[in-house]
C-alpha cells in the first residue's frame, strides 16, 4: 500500500512514481514539512522495484512550487543557512538513483525553480514561468540555485536572472536549455509520463550509469569525463542487459531487460 503524506500526493501506475505537492493554497510553497515528506517518498521508492522513474509536480494549475513558504523564512537564522536543509534535500534528488522527471505546471520560483533543476528531466507547461527572485528578499537562492542555474544557463545568464529576480517564459526556458520540451496545459503530466515510458524500456543498469556519468563528469575536465564514461561501459560490457539488447535489436522485437 502506498504510504500517505501530509503535503504530498503519490501515485504508482505502470512503475511510474507520481509525486504532486498538494499545498495549492499556498501555491505549493515548500514547508519543512514538505521537504521531509519529499525525501521520506524517494527514500521509499529506491528500494521499491515496482517504481522505476519518478514524476514530481506540483497541485492545481497556477504553480509547480512558488518558493520557499515566506512565513518560516522570516524566521531564518546563520544557523538555518549553515544547516542548509534544502540545499541538502535537492542534493538528495539530483543523486537519486532513478530516473526524476519534473512536470512544471505553472509558477517554479526559488525552491521550486532549484526543485525542477535538481531533477534529470524538465518538462514545462506552456504556461510555466521560472524564477530566482530571492534578492527581492535580500538573500540569494541558496538551495543550489546559484550554481545548478549557472551550469544550466551558463553564467552570464544565471546572474541575470539572480540579480534581476525576472521570471522567464517556459519559451524563454527552453531556448535557454532550462527545460527541454513544452507541453500544453492539459497534455504536461501525459507527456511527463510518456518520457517515463520511453525511458524504462531501456537499460536500467544502463539508464542508472548514464546518471551517474553525466553528473560526476559534468564539473570533470574531458579527459577524466572520459575516463569515468569509459570504466561505466566497461561495466556494462559485461551484463545480461548488454546481450538482450543487441539480441533484440537483430532479432527486431522488444528487449526483455533484467536489470543485471
Amino acid at each position: 500500500m502506498t504510504q500517505t503524506y501530509e503535503t504530498l500526493l503519490v501515485d504508482v501506475t505502470d512503475r511510474i512514481a507520481t509525486i504532486t505537492i498538494n499545498r495549492p493554497e499556498a501555491l505549493n510553497a515548500l514547508s519543512r514539512t514538505v521537504i521531509d515528506e519529499l525525501l521520506a517518498a524517494l527514500d521509499a521508492f529506491r528500494d521499491d522495484d515496482s517504481v522505476g522513474a519518478v514524476i514530481i509536480t506540483g497541485a492545481g494549475e497556477k504553480a509547480f512550487v512558488a518558493g520557499a513558504d515566506i512565513t518560516q523564512v522570516r524566521s531564518y537564522s546563520m544557523g538555518t543557512g549553515l544547516e542548509s536543509v534544502m540545499q541538502r534535500a535537492f542534493d538528495a534528488v539530483e543523486s537519486f538513483e532513478k530516473p526524476t522527471i519534473a512536470a512544471v505546471n505553472g509558477f517554479a520560483l526559488g525552491g521550486g525553480c532549484e526543485l525542477a533543476m535538481s531533477t534529470d528531466i524538465r518538462i514545462a507547461s506552456a504556461t510555466a514561468r521560472f524564477g530566482l527572485p530571492e534578492a527581492t528578499l535580500g538573500i540569494l537562492p541558496g538551495a543550489g540555485g546559484t550554481q545548478r542555474m549557472a551550469r544550466l544557463v551558463g553564467t552570464g545568464r544565471a546572474l541575470d536572472l539572480v540579480l534581476t529576480s525576472r521570471m522567464l517564459s517556459a519559451e524563454e526556458a527552453e531556448r535557454w536549455g532550462l527545460v527541454s520540451r513544452i507541453s500544453e496545459p492539459g497534455a504536461l503530466l501525459e507527456d511527463a509520463r510518456q518520457v517515463a515510458r520511453t525511458v524504462l524500456k531501456k537499460g536500467p543498469v544502463a539508464v542508472r550509469l548514464a546518471k551517474l556519468v553525466v553528473r560526476s563528469g559534468a564539473d570533470a575536465d574531458l579527459a577524466t569525463g572520459q575516463v569515468i564514461e569509459r570504466l561505466a561501459q566497461s561495466l556494462l560490457y559485461t551484463t545480461s542487459d548488454k546481450n538482450e539488447g543487441a539480441q533484440a535489436f537483430i532479432d527486431k522485437r522488444p528487449a526483455q531487460f533484467r536489470g543485471e
